[in-house]
């Protein structure tokens, strides 16, 4: 099975500590390699837990509080030093684009490489990145500015070929394409044997879900429906929910709560206060609403598995 990894690069929240670092993570799926959020320190992270930085092809970026984007132009500024030739592409709110413009104009001039910015739209759920493996969608999430999420769903692979049955019916490799893609077989006499004589289901693809800053939705759950792995801010335990409330941010038990009506095969939280000096008290309560929850650290690497 090809890989399908998620890097815990930062996350802690908007106050830097020595425990946590701001929000980042690498998605990796079949080889390419997908950053959701650059806050500072982001690069030190990525020499830390050794990904090359020039496999790097899209950064998402999911809202403008500079714990999700402070470390993007340091970033950028060091593809340039590394002599990158291949362009990045950014998805994120418009409001970014001037910035990232001028920021560019003062301290990346002479760049290899073009900087691609696609504005996208939080406010709806869309696709917004499409290849031959993979689609990425915006998950609109509610918090103090625009702000969403991303749901990365693998495809699923072609139907599998039962070899047994090509050498029975003496079908050409020059139809295998076609048959993987769903094509029935017609012998010389005109006999039509169906495709699922000829193969097996393909494999199902996986999927990961990113929820950033976000006060608790109930009905994000629709959004998310069977996702595999779901990652959810849980800023705060419920003896802060009022603090919570007016931040625009979620207890670990409201992190659980959609992860349970969204049937997700397991909660990863993050995106920690600084007053929790320990995490187990999140964990903890998000446990008592979704038993399969782990907390998330830098250097974890989460295997996005297929559910059984």
């Amino acid at each position: 099975m090809e890989p399908f990894r998620v890097h815990i690069l930062g996350c802690g929240s908007a106050l830097p500590t020595l425990r946590h670092n701001a929000s980042s993570q690498i998605v990796e799926v079949r080889g390419k390699m997908f950053m959701i959020d650059c806050g500072e320190g982001t690069q030190v992270q990525l020499r830390r837990t050794h990904i090359s930085f020039m496999k790097i092809r899209t950064v998402f970026i999911s809202h403008l509080h500079g714990d999700h984007c402070f470390g993007l132009i340091g970033m950028i500024s060091t593809f340039g030093m590394l002599g990158r030739t291949a362009d990045l592409h950014i998805y994120a709110p418009k409001e970014l684009e001037p910035m990232l413009e001028m920021q560019l104009q003062l301290f990346c001039t002479g760049l290899d490489f073009k900087v691609v910015f696609h504005a996208i739209d939080t406010t709806r759920q869309a696709v917004i990145y499409e290849d031959h493996s993979l689609t990425v969608e915006t998950v609109p999430l509610e918090h103090r500015i625009a702000c969403c999420g991303f749901l990365f769903r693998e495809k699923d692979t072609a139907r599998h070929i039962l070899r047994d049955m090509l050498d029975c019916y003496e079908i050409p490799v020059s139809q295998i394409n076609n048959i993987k893609l769903g094509a029935d077989w017609v012998t010389e006499d005109g006999e039509v044997v169906p495709n699922n004589r000829l193969t097996t289901a393909g494999t199902p693809g996986r999927s990961y879900a990113y929820c950033s800053d976000t006060r608790y939705i109930p009905k994000l759950y629709e959004r998310l429906k069977d996702v595999d792995v779901l990652y959810h801010e849980s800023t705060y335990t419920e003896d802060c929910a009022d603090r919570a409330k007016l931040y625009y941010h979620s207890t670990a038990r409201q992190a659980a709560l959609v992860a349970k009506a969204a049937n997700a095969g397991k909660l990863i939280l993050g995106h920690y206060s600084a007053r929790y000096e320990r995490e187990d008290r999140i964990l903890q309560e998000a446990r008592t609403e979704f038993a399969n929850t782990e907390l998330s650290n830098e250097g974890m690497v989460i295997n996005i598995l297929p559910r059984s």
